[in-house]
Parts: C-alpha cells; structure tokens; sequence
C-alpha cells in the first residue's frame, strides 16, 4: 500500500461497538447544541472588543476545521495527511475553538458556562464513538495512527473535498453566530 493511498475498509462499514448511551448522545448532539446556542444567544451581552475576540478565536477554530475537512477522505480510509499527522480530532478541535470564541463573543458568564460545558459533554463522546467506530472498520491501521506510528500522508488540501464534508455548514453557522452577535451588541449599544 502506498502512502497516502487510502485505506480500504475491513469489514464494510459494520455496526459500532460503541455503548447505545453513546450513540444516542451523539445523534443528539446536533440539537442540544442548537438549544444552548438558543439560551446562550439570550444571555448574551456582546461588545465590540468580545466580538473582536471572540472572532479571532473562532477564526482559529474554522481554519483549523476547513484544513482538516480538505484532508478527510470519511469512510475510506485513516486520514493522515495535513493536521491530522499532529492530532487525531482536528475538526472537533476546531469545534472547540469555535465555541471558545462564541463563549468569549458572548461575553457573559452563563453563556460561556453553557457553551463550555456542551463541548466538554458532546465533544469528548463524539471522539470517543468515532475511535469505536474507526476500529471497528480499521483496526490495526486505526490504532497504528492513534499510537502515532501509522506514517503521514502527503496528500495536497483539496477544497473539493472540504465540500463535499460539507465544512461550509460549519463556516456559515460561524459568521451567522457572529453577525447575530454583532446585531445584538449594536441594538444593545
């Protein structure tokens, strides 16, 4: 197998190992998610340095995510190329990012609380049901790039393949939280 080339699946796409809890707290991720954002929107008090900041940080986050997504072939392969040769979850360290910088945007202690501690929750279960998963699919390839010694991939960014990860959701829902933020600090203002 040459480098870079991905890596055929073992068992097609099986079912996941993973604890049905697990499974269930990742599906549902997605609409927690939209109601803390909900709750923290209403708490939240913006201000033009917190909006600065608060960008700059999540900025960070939707680089780090669209340099990952340009890299990530889902479902093919273990992905080694780009930030996934320092890191196993790029995009949910993106996430991360991106919702310190809505946190930090907002600009009041019980937005960041529950902003904070959704990531803590869902992130680490995401994490944790996709290594599953990937073992299940993988194995020894899997754990080789976990343990840091399946080798790096030279393979080229693509943004074709960025959207077809669909990391423009993540841009939008980005710069639609920030203009929301923006509007709430001007009305405010």
């Amino acid at each position: 197998m040459t480098q870079g080339a991905p890596v055929p699946s073992r068992r097609g796409g099986g079912a996941s190992p993973a604890p049905r809890w697990v499974f269930r707290v990742v599906r549902s991720r997605v609409a927690v998610g939209f109601a803390v954002a909900a709750a923290a929107f209403w708490l939240a008090r913006p201000s033009g340095w917190s909006l600065v900041l608060g960008a700059a940080l999540g900025l960070a986050g939707a680089c780090l995510r669209g340099w990952a997504a340009g890299h990530l072939e889902k479902g093919t392969e273990v992905t080694t190329s780009g930030p996934y040769r320092w890191m196993r979850h790029p995009l949910y360290a993106g996430s991360t990012l991106l919702g310190l910088g809505f946190a930090v945007a907002a600009r009041h202690p019980a937005a960041a609380a529950l902003t904070i501690l959704y990531l803590a929750v869902s992130l680490p279960l995401a994490a944790r049901f996709e290594e599953t998963r990937l073992r299940a699919e993988f194995g020894d390839l899997y754990d080789r790039y976990a343990q840091g010694t399946g080798g790096a991939a030279d393979r080229r960014w693509s943004m074709a393949r960025a959207a077809g990860n669909r990391e423009g959701r993540a841009l939008a829902g980005a710069l639609a939280a920030l203009a929301l933020l923006g509007l709430k600090a001007l009305l405010a203002g």
